[in-house]
């Protein structure tokens, strides 16, 4: 199984990259820098170098030929401004789905953000990206060519995973270590029946495969 991660270089996707590598996964990472490809070599995963401000559905696509999933992880990250809130956040993401339509690439993941919305008001900086992330996620549910999840995770924290969750469809506020989010990625990439749902994940009391298999319905 070959996924490709954009924003490979990002928090989550490199502890996504380690965890998929070591189940045996071909992964490769999407990064602007050259200098981050080592990193990506360490976790296991091949870099791609590719800016997805600037590149092209047809540039992009190229690099998912032949890919069983894609997941979005890319951000433009808390010291951007609004401007690369829209190219990144909403531009890149929609782009990476696009591609992924176009590839025939139909699994397809994306890293929200909980309270992520389309018609949110305001013009801070947070209010922008919460729209970008809103409007990337209503981009993609509507894409008929992608079997997608959208996941939104609470309040990123670096503490140590405890492999243990509340992922729903509304769980409300609060934190979740990236490590477990990282481990929810690599089971919903395993867990087909999760297409088509858009979840929110906190830190909780129920196992990540029990959780995951809970949404899918199992």
């Amino acid at each position: 199984m070959r996924i490709v991660i954009a924003g490979g270089h990002g928090q989550i996707a490199l502890r996504l990259e380690r965890l998929l590598s070591a189940r045996g996964y071909e992964v490769a990472g999407i990064i602007r820098r050259a200098e981050q490809g080592d990193d990506l070599r360490e976790a296991g995963a091949e870099p791609v170098l590719l800016d997805l401000e600037s590149a092209t559905v047809e540039q992009v696509a190229a690099h998912l030929q032949g890919a069983d999933a894609a997941v979005f992880a890319a951000g433009a990250g808390p010291g951007s401004g609004a401007a690369r809130k829209d190219t990144v956040d909403k531009g890149a993401a929609v782009l990476f789905a696009d591609a992924a339509a176009r590839a025939g690439v139909r699994r397809f993941l994306i890293v929200s953000s909980m309270g992520a919305d389309p018609n949110h008001q305001g013009d801070e900086v947070f209010d922008v990206y919460l729209r970008a992330k809103g409007e990337a996620d209503a981009h993609i549910s509507r894409q008929d060519a992608l079997d997608w999840t959208i996941l939104r995770p609470g309040t990123l924290t670096d503490d140590a995973g405890t492999g243990l969750v509340r992922l729903e469809a509304h769980t409300g506020r609060g934190p979740i270590p990236r490590n477990d989010v990282a481990t929810v990625l690599a089971e919903l990439l395993d867990t087909p029946a999760t297409a088509g749902l858009t979840l929110e994940l906190i830190g909780g009391s129920t196992p990540v495969s029990v959780a995951v298999k809970s949404v899918a319905g199992n």
